[in-house]
């Protein structure tokens, strides 16, 4: 009931993921690239996708991260949609990678860090099945990663709960609108982004030090 209490008042003082909206870009999506030679592709979901984008992306051998949703069932969703829990789908982000610098154990290893998966369809104010915390395999090899960094992760104590994280085969990426894209570095002075975002990055950060880009290890 405390939890809840507080994270009413949140919403009303800060604002949410879901409150923001920017009339002039509404409906008009960001695109999917295809990857590069060499590059291969992650998808995870932990909350609001700005914070999961900005912690992804601050990762060496990172190339690019494209916001959007995956796990539902409609078509296309827009934000709106998505945002009324009816279509099923998850915020999630798109990470597009080299391989041979970051592999993919490192990346959801990251993804544990850069939010909290032990919170069943909620992170912090963001309530609700599209924030839940979920990870998408695209072979075997991917689902056993993650299913071992579950385990390694349930061990270590880190987090005073169990996982909940959904891992799923990967079905089909719709990207989110433009204005969705990098709103961490865009939007850096926004009270939620200061307020319920940051946290979430610095935490991966001093997690995942070594991996860093050089700009983000002072």
């Amino acid at each position: 009931m405390k939890r809840f209490a507080m994270y009413m008042l949140a919403l009303v003082v800060l604002g949410s993921c879901a409150n923001a909206q920017e009339s002039a870009s509404k409906n008009s999506f960001a695109a999917v690239p295809a990857p590069k030679a060499g590059e291969e592709v992650a998808t995870f979901g932990g909350g609001c996708f700005w914070a999961m984008g900005e912690a992804l992306n601050e990762l060496k051998g990172v190339h690019s991260i494209v916001a959007g949703f995956a796990g539902g069932t409609k078509k296309n969703p827009t934000y709106e949609d998505v945002c009324t829990r009816t279509t099923g789908h998850a915020e999630v982000v798109q990470v597009y990678y080299d391989p041979k610098v970051i592999s993919y154990a490192t990346l959801a290893e990251a993804f544990f860090y850069a939010h909290n998966p032990t919170e069943l369809n909620y992170q912090g104010p963001d309530e609700g099945t599209d924030y839940r915390s979920i990870a998408f395999y695209r072979t075997p090899k991917e689902k056993a990663t993650l299913l071992e960094t579950i385990a390694k992760v349930n061990a270590s104590k880190h987090y005073n709960g169990k996982v909940v994280t959904q891992v799923e085969p990967f079905k089909v990426f719709y990207p989110a609108e433009k204005y969705h894209q990098g709103y961490y570095r865009l939007h850096g002075d926004s009270p939620y982004i200061q307020s319920v975002s940051v946290p979430k990055v610095l935490k991966m950060r001093a997690a995942m030090k070594q991996y860093l880009k050089p700009e983000f290890q002072k």
